[in-house]
């Protein structure tokens, strides 16, 4: 079956390589810089027939003086192109090694995608069945994976680039098209993502690679950003399950410790949508919840990159978002005191009704419906029973603080998001009661519109607005008070 796989990545990855012709090819050859000029005669005077890009293949067939007399199948044209530019292979056997060995020193080289992915699509076609099969084939496919993943991370990258290295990108993408290499476009925040739709690392995954390899896989196999939006919620539910036991055939205990981090931080990000998702549906969420708060918990933070923590971030805001979960629905408590209690609203709505011993469900002091999941667990009255908060959340990512307080001519219902802008990835969250009934605190975390913000915020419960505010809890005299006991045990803000 092995082999089976290889040869298909052989057909796929070199068609491109041993392109088919009447004779037999004198040898062939990469290009090996960018812009290499095709020209009609040897001569740097010579009309230009065609501008030539780093891992294109080209067939030689003479040579004089210093260019190569070439012939470019794809363009269907001839011409001369100086010999330091390119790279000549005869694609035998006994230059595998060789091309193995300018793989690995192209794998960590950034902007040498292109030409790293022809070197790999060479020794594919060069070394045997047998060959293919052993270490030596795994490591070229997973080199060949990194190429296609780190060339889709520069396109996708918000970074400005000038029109020449826009232009050379660009080219670069059509060179990896041109050796089989799939791209997906995926549309985010009104920007576009570029992703590689992950074959390569598939085979890996399907051969007896080492842990590493499967782990750089799994990682790229598994990115956030490269899930289709708009997949219906049954599909993405499939999509999280898949994602969720590839990771855990990974054996992370035998990792080096940062890429262990990595595997940690991403399982418990799916774990957390996994606990989502099962709770809107109305299965039993606790354990997958459970599952994303040990994964995280298990992160050595002493060892992340610059690069990780973006990534821990992330993953500690998907798992706070769904952490309610993990806390047992308990029953409405006895008395006179106001509570929250739901009803089905119109399909797939849940209506939050706000009750109390005199108001029931058809008379509630507040109402107001919604499609994400209502935490009833999360409902907190303040000491003078004229405020509550609620947990409701909207997506897998996204949980808001709904508060309802008493007023004049009754109960109003008011919405606090993460952020502003969005939704991201972000949570709000209830940390604790200021007597007197007219403020509250409040944990915010998240990223929307690419900005990432956490602070802990002192708010008049009248008008939800900021009073004090700061990123460590530390610094805010309230904080240090009044912060609710239970949020401070649970909470993820304060790792």
């Amino acid at each position: 079956m092995l082999h089976a796989i290889i040869c298909v990545a052989v057909t796929m990855l070199a068609a491109i390589i041993a392109p088919a012709a009447t004779g037999e090819p004198l040898a062939t050859a990469l290009i090996i810089q960018n812009r290499v000029s095709l020209r009609a005669a040897p001569r740097d005077s010579a009309r230009q027939h065609a501008v030539l890009w780093q891992g294109e293949v080209v067939e030689v067939r003479g040579e004089r003086m210093d260019y190569l007399q070439v012939y470019d199948y794809r363009r269907e044209r001839g011409g001369f192109v100086r010999a330091s530019q390119v790279r000549r292979t005869a694609l035998t056997a006994a230059e595998a090694p060789e091309l193995l060995s300018v793989v690995r020193f192209l794998r960590d080289t950034p902007g040498a995608e292109a030409l790293g992915i022809g070197f790999a699509a060479a020794y594919i076609q060069a070394a045997p069945a047998e060959v293919l099969n052993s270490a030596a084939g795994i490591e070229v496919l997973d080199a060949l994976g990194a190429f296609a993943d780190r060339m889709a991370r520069r396109a996708s990258s918000r970074v400005p680039q000038s029109r020449a290295a826009e232009t050379t990108l660009s080219a670069h993408l059509d060179v990896a098209a041109r050796y089989g290499i799939n791209f997906t476009t995926r549309e985010r925040a009104g920007r576009m993502q570029i992703c590689y739709d992950g074959e390569a690392f598939r085979r890996v995954l399907a051969m007896r690679s080492n842990p590493e390899q499967r782990a750089r896989a799994v990682l790229s196999l598994t990115r956030y950003e490269c899930i289709d939006a708009d997949l219906h919620p049954l599909q993405r539910n499939r999509v999280d399950e898949w994602r969720a036991d590839v990771l855990d055939r990974v054996d992370a205990s035998v990792l080096p410790v940062y890429m262990k981090n990595r595997v940690l931080m991403r399982r418990a990000g799916v774990w957390a949508s996994l606990a989502f998702q099962r709770a809107r549906k109305g299965d039993v969420a606790d354990t997958a919840a459970g599952r994303a708060l040990h994964e995280l918990a298990s992160v050595n933070k002493t060892e992340l990159t610059d690069d990780d923590l973006v990534e821990y971030n992330d993953a500690a805001m998907r798992v706070s978002a769904s952490r309610w979960a993990a806390v047992p629905a308990t029953a409405a408590p006895p008395g006179r005191r106001a509570h929250i209690a739901t009803v089905p609203g119109r399909p797939g709505e849940t209506c939050v009704l706000l009750v109390d011993k005199k108001h029931d469900a058809l008379h509630p002091l507040a109402k107001r419906c919604t499609y994400g999941i209502v935490w009833v667990s999360s409902a907190t009255l303040n000491r003078e029973g004229t405020a509550l908060a609620l947990a409701v959340q909207q997506m897998d990512t996204w949980r808001e603080l709904w508060v309802f307080r008493k007023e004049t001519g009754g109960w109003v219902i008011r919405v606090l998001p993460p952020a502003s802008a969005g939704p991201g990835v972000g949570y709000a969250e209830f940390a604790g009661w200021v007597p007197g009934g007219k403020y509250m605190l409040v944990a915010r975390e998240a990223r929307a519109d690419g900005k990432y913000r956490r602070r802990f915020e002192l708010m008049r419960l009248e008008t939800l607005a900021t009073v004090r505010q700061a990123g460590d809890p530390g610094v805010l005299g309230a904080f240090r008070r009044w912060q609710d006991p239970s949020w401070k045990r649970q909470t993820v803000s304060l790792r």
